[in-house]
């Protein structure tokens, strides 16, 4: 079978969408500006360019690699869904072991690791339901 490349090109903007919407100010961009000593003018001051061209590419290939592993015929929306959280389950762990090492706190790791296993999960499940 070939992936539905349409389906892991929205997958991938999926995810790309949902972090400008959960990094934001109305969700957890304070939270996480705080929890990362970060102020206004040093978030100002990042190359959006670079930040945002190399996110998006970055998202198209997670959708690529997790659309290869969901190949499968009997993938469907739901299937799609629990595989993604899956995972996401993985990419949260190891951003709670780095962020262990780098003595970060709970709430840093919950709010990266969180936005990883819901943007993998809602992946997995516009690539199963798209097929």
């Amino acid at each position: 079978m070939t992936p539905n490349w349409i389906a892991v090109l929205i997958a991938g903007i999926s995810a790309f969408v949902l972090g400008g919407v959960w990094y934001s100010p109305a969700l957890f961009g304070k939270a996480w500006m705080k929890e990362n000593n970060f102020t206004d003018a040093q978030i100002k001051a990042g190359n959006k360019g670079k930040i945002f061209g190399v996110s998006i590419l970055l998202s198209l290939v997670m959708s690529a690699n997790l659309a290869m592993y969901l190949n499968t015929p009997n993938i469907d929306f739901r299937l799609g869904l629990l595989y993604g959280l899956l995972a996401g389950v993985w990419v949260l762990c190891g951003i709670a072991i780095v962020g262990l090492f780098e003595l970060k706190s709970a709430r840093y790791i919950l709010i990266n690791g969180g936005y990883c296993f819901i943007a993998l999960g809602l992946m997995g499940a516009i690539i199963g339901a798209w097929r």
